[in-house]
């Protein structure tokens, strides 16, 4: 895994070939990092489950509590399986889209 600083955002990126491993480290590494927007990038290459997907879910969460956002990028998952506040996209592009939607959600009170 990586992860680099962009101007609005943490991008974390899997180059591991185990979700279990990719995910331990996020684990790790997400602690001093619910004040900022995260953008997790699954490499298709993980073969990831629905129930490994939902992990996320908690750190999700956490972030929508703090006014951030958190977006996965995954681009084999049904969407319709999760819950609508769950931020599930299939590319980089449209994961800066909703990070972009929601900074002016938040910047209109919403």
């Amino acid at each position: 895994m990586k992860f680099e600083e962009k101007d609005d955002y943490i991008l974390f990126t899997s180059q591991e070939e185990s979700f279990k491993e990719f995910y331990d480290y996020f684990t790790v590494n997400h602690k001093n990092l619910t004040e900022n927007n995260v953008i997790i990038d699954l490499s298709s290459k993980l073969n990831v489950q629905s129930s490994e997907i939902s992990l996320f879910l908690e750190y999700a969460n956490l972030h929508h509590k703090s006014g951030t956002t958190f977006v996965l990028i995954y681009p084999d998952v049904d969407i319709d399986s999760f819950p609508e506040t769950f931020n599930i996209v299939p590319t980089l592009v449209e994961a800066e889209d909703v990070l972009e939607m929601e900074n002016i959600q938040r910047d209109l009170g919403f």
